[in-house]
């Protein structure tokens, strides 16, 4: 298991955000060199945990919880045969292109070693939006990409340090719950009868989709 690339995006104008100032960051592309990985701050005023990363909209993206995004190349390559074009890495908006690697199905709270110093701990599957959608220039995106459900992963910053391309990654810790950042994007979006299940990840989770796990519990048992 190793990084194909560490992606970093810069602010640009695009029609197809409702961000204010109409930037996103979402076009990322290989970096050079080291790029380092630290815990951005929360929600809403930290942004990547990638220095030199672009997060234009903190208000849905960003922040400890978001801090970095990973995509597995093979799930890329899936999407290749489906669309008929290429995906270069990167192309999802993804920090971490990985290899050999099942993102999606990696459990809430697995934390990878990546390189000789950074720790990262998997938080949540990622939420399609509507500037991932102008981005990928796809009709239907949003559902198509819902309804495949090979989502990546959200992961927040352990131990902070340096990444690059070709840097190995080791699983270190794998929770027995058996919640997967797949799983818990289904409950999340489309089957939120499982949306209980959820609760046995505990505080790994992404706080707003424990949150929404609690919620669900405490008014379906009222």
């Amino acid at each position: 298991m190793r990084l194909l690339s560490v992606n970093i995006g810069r602010p640009r104008p695009v029609p197809y955000t409702d961000q204010a100032d109409g930037l996103t960051g979402i076009g990322k592309e290989p970096a050079r060199g080291p790029v380092r990985v630290s815990a951005p701050g929360p929600k809403g005023v930290g942004g990547s945990g990638l220095a030199g990363d672009a997060v234009c909209d903190l208000r849905h993206h960003g922040g400890d919880d978001q801090a970095v995004y990973a995509f597995a190349r093979e799930d890329l390559d899936a999407w290749e045969r489906e669309l008929g074009r290429s995906l270069a890495n990167g192309c999802f908006g993804e920090n971490l292109t990985t290899d050999g690697l099942d993102v999606s199905g990696a459990l809430i709270g697995e934390r990878w070693r990546i390189g000789p110093t950074v720790v990262l701990e998997v938080t949540s599957g990622r939420i399609p939006c509507r500037t991932f959608q102008g981005h990928m220039g796809e009709r239907g995106w949003v559902k198509r990409f819902t309804r495949k459900g090979a989502t990546g992963a959200y992961l927040r910053v352990i131990e902070p340090g340096e990444i690059r391309t070709g840097d190995p990654i080791e699983i270190v810790h794998r929770p027995e719950h058996g919640v997967t950042a797949a799983l818990e994007f289904r409950a999340t979006t489309t089957e939120r009868e499982l949306l209980p299940r959820l609760l046995a990840a505990g505080p790994a989770l992404h706080p707003e989709a424990l949150a929404a796990a609690r919620k669900y519990v405490a008014a379906r048992d009222r």
